[in-house]
């Protein structure tokens, strides 16, 4: 079975950083799309970052020059690195992985091309 763990949320004051992580397990897909959501309480869930296995990368316009996704192959992990948090930034933040067919390039950012969530962590920043 498919698992997404995430790890590293945490509450931070504005202008400051924090790098989530996601372990993940269970797969055997060739090609793939991995990304970030994130949702605020009465907000739908919005995407943040998305990257493919062959590196194609996408990130949200609100999120661009401040944060940035990586993946360590080796050790099956995805990173979110976050900096100059702003209060707007505050959000329940979601992994989500999805197997794809060679030569098809999905947006990222689209939650219904994701079949696997993990189940989030908080990011909370203060002003």
């Amino acid at each position: 079975q498919v698992q997404l763990v995430e790890s590293g949320g945490g509450s931070v004051q504005a202008g400051g950083s924090l790098t989530l992580s996601c372990a993940a397990s269970g797969y055997t897909w060739s090609n793939y799309l991995m990304g970030w959501f994130r949702q605020a309480p009465g907000k739908v869930r919005e995407g943040v970052a998305g990257i493919t296995d062959d590196g194609r990368i996408s990130y949200a316009d609100s999120v661009k020059g401040r944060f940035s996704i990586s993946k360590d192959n080796a050790k099956n992990i995805l990173y979110l690195q976050m900096n100059s948090l702003k209060p707007e930034d505050t959000a329940m933040y979601y992994c989500a992985a999805s197997p794809r067919v060679r030569g098809w390039h999905p947006p990222l950012l689209v939650r219904n091309n994701y079949g696997y969530w993990g189940q989030g962590t908080q990011v909370t920043v203060s002003s």
